[in-house]
């Protein structure tokens, strides 16, 4: 579903991602790793094709994102970390919104509009302004409307930011479940226990460049121990900080 081929991207001098490739299958959840700085931001928005690569090719669905944008970007559905509404709409009107803007048909879009009202408990507030909604209304509000067009790859950056712990279960469940029904999840998140109990594989990116990619196995097997995720983190991050010092003392 996702491929990455040798991916760059420059700021003039500066290098926010270097000779990336990934290949994320369909139906897999997939989540990205990395501190502050390294390149996860960047990658998310190459992906959603708001910024193209330097060099290398990002493909959804079989379409390079550079050469057929539209047809990559109908099968995708972005929840940011901040989420954003336009605050004189209603919540129901939000979700018309985006119906419209993936032109599903009336009939269709009074269905899926009704199917996520309900699936995220919208009801109380969804004929409010959304300029009264709490951070925890508004992220359930943004979830539902990126479902409304049924995309095939779902991008998630901190999704339980300002959530409570009911709507984080319920949020986690939602997501293996979709996962399980063949959508793609790519999950951005510094939470890394959400990240061990959901993920299918998770991926580690550190300075740009993807310095650990595979299941909770591979990771421990890469870093030469045992562990919760949080501790082979901390060791591949660690291991590629201190090859990083000796690549750039070893430079005339």
């Amino acid at each position: 579903m996702i491929d990455i081929v040798e991916v760059t991207k420059r700021y003039g001098p500066k290098v926010a991602v270097q000779d990336l490739s990934l290949h994320v299958p369909a139906g897999e959840l997939f989540a990205f790793l990395g501190p502050n700085g390294a390149g996860k931001t960047t990658t998310i928005k190459m992906l959603c094709g708001l910024l193209f690569p330097s060099s290398g090719t990002v493909s959804v669905g079989g379409f390079d994102l550079a050469a057929r944008g539209d047809q990559a970007r109908a099968l995708i559905a972005y929840v940011p970390d901040q989420p954003f509404l336009y605050e004189k709409l209603t919540g129901r009107e939000f979700l018309q919104f985006t119906a419209d803007l993936y032109a599903l048909p009336p009939d269709r879009a009074r269905d899926k509009i009704a199917e996520v009202i309900d699936l995220f408990h919208l009801d109380e507030f969804v004929d409010d302004l959304t300029e009264r909604y709490s951070h925890g209304m508004r992220q359930r509000t943004v979830f539902a409307a990126a479902l409304v067009h049924d995309p095939r790859l779902l991008i998630a950056d901190e999704p339980t930011v300002g959530l409570d712990p009911k709507s984080i279960r319920e949020l986690k469940t939602l997501l293996r479940k979709l996962a399980s029904g063949g959508m793609t999840i790519f999950l951005s998140t510094h939470t890394l226990d959400i990240a061990e109990e959901l993920a299918d594989r998770i991926g580690i990116i550190d300075r740009g460049r993807l310095i650990g990619c595979g299941t909770m196995d591979d990771l421990r097997r890469q870093a030469s121990r045992d562990g919760t995720l949080e501790d082979l983190f901390m060791a591949i991050t660690e291991e590629a900080a201190a090859e990083a010092a000796v690549t750039a003392e070893a430079k005339p």
